[in-house]
């Protein structure tokens, strides 16, 4: 392919799939396909003019026989990565609630790892800030803890690395008043939005749109949060 042609773009949805004991599923990509043999979050490419949540139902249920709920599905991140051949979109939804067992319908083989079990597997290249993005709890409580810690606008002191002498760091979050602000903080390398005020519905919707970082609103509850674009909620006493 020429330097100078544009690389293919694909949008994938894809499911970090979590079982009652607290485990990621992940897969083994087959021979044949793209980077075959590599392990990734189960999921697959959006056909033209498919809803994403529908087209994540769609590709568990071809790939891993299991059924899933979209309005119980917590979107995580997306994640643009470049590969030599492509560019990729990655849109990640946390499933904790589904019917069925998986199966590698497609021939792949299934691991079930915990959180720690996951920064040891040779994941695709992509799924780095995915691995990280899932210790962020549902609800914030507390403005740091073993996982994150948040700074108000302007407190980030450059991006944080994602693990120090085998440990993962604590992922950087901003505190920010709306959009004008969460925009200058992923700019700023935050890993995750906090919202410190409730905003009007079609107002989460659209920042939560306008970002790829995992965002927390406040004032809803996870439901309503889900359903808007944003990972959770800021339950963080003022």
């Amino acid at each position: 392919m020429s330097r100078d042609a544009p690389r293919p773009f694909i949008h994938v949805v894809a499911a970090a799939v979590i079982d009652s004991s607290g485990r990621v599923l992940i897969a083994q990509r087959p021979p044949g396909k793209h980077m075959a043999g590599g392990w990734e979050f189960p999921g697959g490419k959006l056909e033209p003019g498919e809803e994403r949540l529908a087209g994540l139902a769609r590709e568990l249920r071809e790939e891993l026989g299991i059924a899933i709920a979209p309005e119980r599905s917590r979107p995580l991140i997306r994640v643009r990565h470049s590969y030599p051949s492509r560019e990729v979109l990655l849109d990640i939804w946390v499933i904790r609630n589904y019917s069925g067992e998986p199966r590698g319908l497609d021939g792949q083989a299934l691991r079930w790892c915990t959180q720690d079990e996951l920064a040891t597997v040779q994941l695709l290249p992509a799924d780095g800030p995915i691995v990280a993005a899932l210790r962020l709890p549902e609800r914030l409580t507390q403005i740091s803890s073993t996982a994150y810690s948040i700074v108000e606008p302007g407190g980030l002191r450059g991006t944080a690395a994602s693990e120090h002498a085998g440990h993962p760091l604590p992922l950087s979050g901003v505190f920010c008043a709306g959009a004008l602000e969460a925009a200058a903080a992923v700019a700023a390398g935050a890993q995750f939005l906090v919202l410190r005020r409730k905003l009007r519905p079609n107002e989460v919707a659209e920042l939560c749109r306008s970002v790829s970082v995992p965002t927390y609103a406040r004032g809803l509850t996870l439901a309503e949060a889900w359903v808007l674009g944003a990972t959770g909620t800021n339950e963080i006493e003022n």
